[in-house]
């Protein structure tokens, strides 16, 4: 597997190695062991998810608060989406930095977002089928956002906005400057 950190401390970029013949293909999209070593930390995932979107469909940027901030492996196997995440971290060199990176079934890349990261991603394929594993459950009352189209993180998603699928629960989420943590 090839692993790089991204310019965000403790967010990785891994890339599986693929196996193909005239069969199809195959890899190992995760191996705890070999995770570990690569990022040079334990993480104890507890909860996969997945989602299905249609292209244009915006879901983010969503984060959970304090002791049950959440890290992330996340994938896509079917379809393209922009990855998007912002570091929360307030000691960190990108703090309020948003950083974007394109996924999906045909470069097979995985990201690893670490604790103190809002994420969102937009599905820019007919449909993605996009998968994570998180290390803390999900606990509704400590739930977090920010506005996908906040004008200081001044995020490009690609696809006009008014072209954009988004919840009315996203749209009502707060500015980066406005964030109750």
């Amino acid at each position: 597997m090839e692993i790089k950190e991204t310019n965000f401390k403790g967010c990785f970029l891994l890339k599986p190695q693929v196996f193909k013949d005239r069969r199809g293909s195959f890899f190992e999209s995760y191996n705890k062991r070999v995770f570990e070593e690569c990022i040079g930390q334990t993480i104890n995932f507890v909860q996969d998810n997945q989602s299905i979107s249609k292209r244009g469909a915006l879901r983010g940027l969503h984060f959970q608060n304090g002791n049950y901030a959440q890290s992330k492996l996340v994938r896509v196997v079917k379809g393209e989406i922009l990855d998007v995440i912002v570091d929360l971290r307030s000691q960190s060199k990108t703090f309020g930095q948003h950083l974007k990176i394109t996924l999906s079934n045909k470069n097979d890349e995985m990201l690893y977002i670490p604790k103190g990261m809002a994420h969102g991603f937009l599905t820019l394929s007919k449909e993605a089928i996009f998968l994570y594993k998180c290390d803390e459950f999900y606990i509704k009352e400590e739930e977090r956002g920010i506005i996908y189209n906040d004008p200081d993180l001044n995020i490009d998603w690609q696809i006009p906005d008014n072209q954009l699928i988004v919840s009315e629960k996203d749209k009502a989420l707060p500015t980066f400057n406005n964030l109750v943590l």
